[in-house]
C-alpha cells in the first residue's frame, strides 16, 4: 500500500503509522485523512498487527493543524460536512479500534492535531511538545471532536478554559492534566512506546479489543457502559483465549495468545 502524506510500517506486531508532511508540520489536509482512513483500515484487519503507534516525522511536529487553506472559503454547509467526514473516516475509527492505538507526540499537537491524539486510546508526549487547540481565535471552533474528547480526558473547566483562551500547554502540564500518560525524551519517545505495546502484547488480544469497547461505552450518550461490560466479560468465557488464560494461570506459566 503506497502514501503520498504517511507512511505505514509493521515490525514485531506494531504497526507504525508516521504523518509525513514536514514541510507543512504535518497538517491535516483531505489526502492526509483519506490516507489514514486506510492505512487504519488495513491495520484493523491485519491480524500480525496487535498495537499502533502513531507519531509525526520530523522534529518539530505531531500535527500542526489541520491545513486552512483547503476550507477557509467554505460554507456553512461544506464546514459541517467536513467535520463529519473528517470525524467518522478518522477519528471515530481511531478510537474504535479493536487495537490500541498509542499517540506518540513528538512536537506541536495543535487544533486537528491534538484533536488526532485525543482520538488514540492514550498518550505520551516528548518534552518538546505542544498541545492546544486554538481554533477560537480563527473564529472557529474545534470540529474533529476536540470539544467532547477534552473535556473526558482534562475536565470540562480546564478543557474550557483551553478551547477559549486557545492556548498551548507544555507537556508537563499535559501530563498534570491527564491528557498524556507519560513524558519522556524525544529520543525515548518511540522506544518507550514500544515498551508499552509490549506489554499491550501480552494479553489476550480478544480481551484487549472487549476491554476497549468497554471503556469506550462508558461515554456514549444513551449507551450503559455497565452493561457492555458485562457483556464483554461474558463473550469472553467462550474464546479460546480465555481458556488458554486460565489453564497458563493454573499451570503456572505464561499464557500463548
Amino acid at each position: 500500500m503506497n502514501f503520498d502524506n504517511i507512511t505505514l510500517e509493521k515490525a514485531n506486531g506494531i504497526g507504525y503509522v508516521t504523518i509525513n508532511r514536514p514541510k507543512k508540520l504535518n497538517a491535516l489536509n483531505k489526502a492526509t485523512i483519506e490516507e489514514l482512513h486506510a492505512a487504519f483500515l488495513a491495520l484493523e484487519e491485519d491480524n500480525e498487527v496487535r498495537v499502533v503507534i502513531l507519531t509525526g516525522s520530523g522534529e518539530k511536529a505531531f500535527v500542526a493543524g489541520a491545513d486552512i487553506s483547503e476550507f477557509a472559503h467554505f460554507s456553512p454547509d461544506q464546514g459541517g460536512k467536513l467535520a463529519r467526514k473528517g470525524q467518522e473516516m478518522v477519528f471515530d475509527l481511531i478510537e474504535n479500534l479493536s487495537k490500541p492505538v498509542i499517540a506518540a507526540i513528538n512536537g506541536y499537537a495543535l487544533g486537528g492535531g491534538l484533536e488526532l491524539a485525543m482520538s488514540c486510546h492514550f498518550r505520551i508526549a516528548s518534552t518538546e511538545a505542544k498541545m492546544g487547540l486554538p481554533e477560537v481565535s480563527l473564529g472557529v471552533i474545534p470540529g474533529y471532536g476536540g470539544t467532547q474528547r477534552l473535556p473526558l480526558l482534562i475536565g470540562k473547566g480546564r478543557a474550557l478554559e483551553l478551547i477559549t483562551t486557545a492556548a498551548m500547554i507544555s507537556a508537563d502540564d499535559a501530563k498534570a492534566y491527564g491528557l498524556v500518560n507519560h513524558v519522556t525524551t524525544p529520543e525515548e519517545l518511540i522506544p518507550l512506546a514500544e515498551k508499552i505495546a509490549a506489554k499491550v502484547m501480552r494479553n489476550s488480544p480478544n480481551a484487549v479489543a472487549a476491554a476497549i469497547r468497554a471503556v469506550n461505552d462508558a461515554s456514549k450518550t444513551g449507551v450503559n457502559g455497565f452493561d457492555t461490560e458485562i457483556k464483554e466479560f461474558g463473550n469472553c468465557f467462550g474464546t479460546d483465549e480465555f481458556i488458554e488464560g486460565t489453564t497458563a494461570f493454573l499451570e503456572k506459566r505464561k499464557p500463548n495468545f
